[in-house]
């Protein structure tokens, strides 16, 4: 992992993502979870103050250690109980049928094999489970959607492979998900990043 990726994107993925109108979409989005819930992507644990008694535990996926070692932090602030488990979406290390919801913010724009981490997130939801998302992506407006493919290359490299222009509801789709609902429309600021679905899915 280069000097960038460790020590340098973490904290600016912490800055970014503190920003007041991400936490609307949490404070709807985040309170829907219960039982045992598996946050994909936990980042620094913004998601934490969000989840309300209705959840069990929260188990708290990231690849990145630094992000975790914040995430530690605002865990250790939470009233929820949170297990931090450094990895990838790609292979959850939990059991099958062993939560109740899957929560994912702002994540799949940026896993590399966003179809691998999709089966997993079927396999390791029971019978009935939710997946929970809010993520920017593919813009309806052709005009936006041509420069999200032209700048996403290099948004990629420094933007810990985040991708502008994925599709984000196609991909839930193809990925065995039925979604049951579906918010979309720009937030404020640059269009090319700020496209948004915010939503939720079961398991075909």
């Amino acid at each position: 992992m280069s000097f960038y990726r460790e020590h340098i994107l973490p904290s600016l993925l912490q800055l970014a993502m503190r920003r007041s109108d991400l936490a609307e979409y949490r404070a709807r989005l985040i309170p829907q979870a219960t039982g045992r819930v598996l946050e994909i992507g936990i980042g620094s644990g913004l998601n934490l103050p969000f989840y309300s008694a209705n959840v069990d535990r929260v188990f708290g996926l990231e690849p990145s250690p630094k992000l975790l070692t914040m995430a530690r932090n605002m865990a250790s602030k939470n009233t929820v109980p949170v297990e931090l488990i450094e990895g990838s979406a790609e292979a959850v290390p939990l059991d099958r049928h062993s939560v109740d919801t899957v929560v994912a913010t702002w994540t799949l724009c940026s896993i590399s094999d966003v179809a691998s981490s999709l089966q997993e997130i079927r396999r390791v939801l029971k019978p009935g489970g939710r997946l929970f998302f809010v993520e920017h992506g593919l813009s309806p407006d052709l005009d936006v959607r041509v420069w999200q493919d032209r700048i996403t290359p290099l948004w990629k490299r420094i933007g810990g492979g985040c991708h502008l222009n994925r599709p984000i509801d196609a991909i839930i789709k193809t990925g065995g998900f039925h979604i049951d609902r579906l918010d979309t429309g720009y937030m404020k600021g640059p269009k090319l990043m700020t496209f948004m679905f915010e939503g939720a899915g079961r398991p075909d």
